[in-house]
């Protein structure tokens, strides 16, 4: 059983995947702190509104003037935090964006052609006319 273990825990593709998970919580902060202290107060300074995570609605509790989501849920409120998911949101469309240039980029090196071509074998129409010569001779 250990040796089973081993075999599996050193192939290729789960070293591959161990290296991705790391780069992709590398990533993470990264994006996270690309949201937070550049998209949003740009975002947030177009739109007049400080910041979107302090963005709720009351649903139920005592008192409606809270002035953060963390002040309303210490009190024992039911809150709606929109604001928190439009962040979330929004770091979800960055990361997928990121992912998809990545991707492309990657598939576009795995289709590029070598710069030294392979001879040109004969066409289709080519290969139809020997199929059908050979078939007349017959």
């Amino acid at each position: 059983m250990l040796k089973e273990f081993k075999e599996f825990a050193v192939k290729g593709n789960m070293i591959d995947m161990a290296v991705g998970i790391v780069i992709g919580g590398a990533f993470g902060t990264i994006v996270k702190s690309l949201v937070a202290d550049i998209i949003m107060p740009l975002v947030s300074g177009i739109l007049s509104v400080p910041d979107f995570s302090n963005l709720f609605i009351i649903l139920k509790g005592t008192g409606t003037d809270f002035t953060s989501v963390e002040a309303a849920r210490e009190a024992g409120a039911s809150v709606l935090a929109y604001g928190t998911f439009i962040n979330a949101l929004i770091a979800f469309l960055i990361v997928a964006w990121a992912l998809f240039v990545i991707i492309k980029g990657i598939n576009k090196l795995k289709n590029e052609k070598p710069d030294e071509e392979e001879p040109a074998g004969p066409t289709e129409v080519e290969l139809l006319a020997e199929i059908r010569d050979s078939l007349k001779k017959k």
